[in-house]
């Protein structure tokens, strides 16, 4: 295991001991066309799906708080520093010194996409920087940051298969997943339990 995964077991064992709150934070884009997640088709045969017009994007820009498995998005029509600072302010709405687990230092891990690495964005990072650690991952390295198996997960199984109307709907679809996912994971209470590798 080399130094970055070493570094990323030793944060979530220091989570899951109730030591910090750790988040994975990043961004995914929904089309409202359909995304073809398993389908089939005769041999030779093209599988086409109709979809009426030009498909609509939404961003989806997020936090996993690992200990819980919460799963927490915002959603835009754009991924700009200014939609990554708002998701900024609500950690500090949910997590910062004012709230009420405002005990318990917290890690953000992210990526150096250019979003997380704009002046914009490191001069907000650096507002908190007396209460919110970031963790940068490596470039090019998605199997590092656990929220992308999550963005798959709603993908695929929330979000596959079905032509929305317009941006709007697919905003609402978005946002009853994750809190269907959220809700999924708190009835279950051996859905967060882990078994060491």
């Amino acid at each position: 295991m080399d130094r970055a995964g070493l570094r990323r077991k030793l944060l979530k064992a220091q989570a899951e001991a109730g030591d910090i709150v750790l988040l994975f934070g990043d961004e995914s884009e929904a089309l409202t066309h359909p995304y073809l997640a398993h389908a089939w088709a005769k041999k030779g045969a093209d599988l086409r799906i109709p979809a009426p017009g030009q498909a609509a994007k939404v961003a989806m820009l997020g936090l996993l708080d690992w200990a819980p498995r919460d799963l927490i998005v915002r959603t835009s029509r754009s991924k700009r520093s200014a939609d990554f600072i708002a998701l900024l302010d609500q950690i500090d709405t949910q997590y910062g010194p004012t709230s009420a687990r405002a005990t318990k230092p917290i890690v953000l891990v992210l990526d150096n996409g250019p979003i997380h690495t704009s002046k914009a964005t490191r001069a907000a990072l650096a507002e908190r920087a007396p209460w919110l650690t970031v963790e940068w991952l490596p470039k090019y390295a998605p199997e590092l940051n656990d929220i992308e198996e999550l963005w798959r997960d709603l993908k695929q199984h929330h979000l596959a298969h079905q032509t929305f109307a317009g941006p709007e709907n697919l905003d609402d679809a978005i946002h009853e997943a994750v809190a269907m996912l959220n809700c999924e994971r708190s009835r279950h209470p051996l859905a967060n339990h882990r078994i060491a590798a």
